[in-house]
């Protein structure tokens, strides 16, 4: 598992994940995942874009992190999972607790509203 972060237009945080999100790929990327999204107030888009699997550990990774943000004032936004993730997102009920967009300039309009 990989993670790429960068800061796209007005403060938005992007995180890209790459690989299987699963308790090893959790586990390596834990650490610097809860890092980028520090502080208050934070906008966070997670890219899932170039995500094969996701297990119950990474989706656990995922609803925490948002729930922390939201705490903090923030939001988090997912980004484009393939169908394999997005319908085990979906069968889990997460577009219920962290929105799911397929479009980065939709995921934005959602942060910067809100």
């Amino acid at each position: 598992m990989e993670i790429l972060y960068s800061e796209i237009q007005d403060s938005i945080r992007e995180i890209k994940l790459i690989g299987r999100l699963d308790i090893f790929g959790s586990e390596k990327i834990e650490i610097k995942f809860a890092g980028y999204c520090a502080g208050e107030k934070p906008l966070v888009v997670v890219d899932l874009t170039k995500v094969e699997f996701i297990a119950s550990i990474g989706i656990r990774l995922l609803v925490l992190t948002a729930k922390s943000i939201a705490s903090r004032g923030g939001k988090m936004v997912l980004l484009n999972p393939i169908p394999e993730v997005f319908h085990i997102l979906e069968l889990t009920g997460i577009p219920a607790i962290i929105p799911i967009y397929s479009q980065l300039e939709s995921a934005k309009a959602v942060l910067m509203a809100s």
